[in-house]
């Protein structure tokens, strides 16, 4: 009986709440916590589409039966997917009936994961390494670049929906710093992909940018013409015949 009043109360005072304006929130504090809003609380109904049904049910194959929430992050990536490049409570809920545990433990990892989006962002989400080389190679100018040509601010999203800029903490490939990270939420699920861009410019980003609001498709990897992949500009100059086997081993006995 006190429980149902209890639950009873907490919605009575949920709704309240959501009755208040609410002042835009920082990026990195909508990443701890949940307030209802119009466009995301738990009583919008959302489901995955018949085509990621499918891909659920893949998922899962993966995985014993004993233990669903082991595939939380894939099918998380997935809500994400579907719904623009960013997950509502409903989305997280949904994820949480089909694993079978509680919805607190999906809000766990969706809120440690950063690559876990929470609010809104552009159908291209752009991400800029922000990581000690990339730094050190100019990392923000290029994210200075990207903000002041879109006209946003840090993780705002520009006014046609098309793109939001983003930090990103090391992508893994020093060796071609300064670079960025395009997540392209344009076609759905279907046709997510996440492209890396290289030895980026000022001048190159904005070039990017541009290409992309035309629908086409840059070429990704390094974007110095003098390079291939992450060989040295010019190519090599070193090891440029085939190595010698080692005196100490008779490879052709292998």
């Amino acid at each position: 009986m006190l429980g149902r009043l209890a639950a009873q109360r907490f919605r009575e005072i949920r709704q309240v709440f959501r009755q208040i304006p609410q002042a835009p929130r920082l990026f990195s504090t909508a990443l701890n916590y949940h307030l209802d809003t119009p466009d995301n609380n738990p009583d919008l109904p959302w489901e995955f589409t018949e085509a990621n049904k499918a891909k659920v049910k893949e998922i899962l194959s993966h995985y014993p039966s004993n233990y669903k929430q082991s595939g939380v992050i894939p099918l998380l990536d997935l809500a994400q997917q579907q719904h623009g490049g960013w997950l509502t409570v409903s989305a997280m809920n949904e994820v949480a009936r089909i694993i079978e545990v509680a919805p607190i433990r999906v809000y766990e990892v969706a809120t440690f994961y950063s690559m876990f989006n929470r609010t809104k962002v552009g159908k291209y989400h752009l991400l800029v390494c922000g990581t000690t080389p990339c730094m050190l190679r100019g990392s923000r100018d290029i994210e200075d670049a990207l903000l002041k040509h879109l006209g946003v601010k840090r993780n705002e999203v520009t006014k046609d929906g098309l793109f939001s800029v983003g930090e990103m903490e090391c992508m893994g490939c020093c060796v071609n710093a300064p670079m960025i990270t395009v997540a392209d939420y344009s076609n759905g699920s279907e046709g997510y992909a996440y492209n890396y861009y290289e030895d980026v410019t000022p001048k190159r980003v904005v070039e990017i940018v541009e290409a992309l609001r035309r629908g086409e498709k840059p070429p990704r990897g390094t974007q110095n013409p003098k390079r291939i992949n992450s060989g040295p500009e010019g190519g090599n100059t070193t090891l440029l015949g085939e190595p010698k086997a080692p005196p100490c081993r008779d490879l052709d006995a292998c």
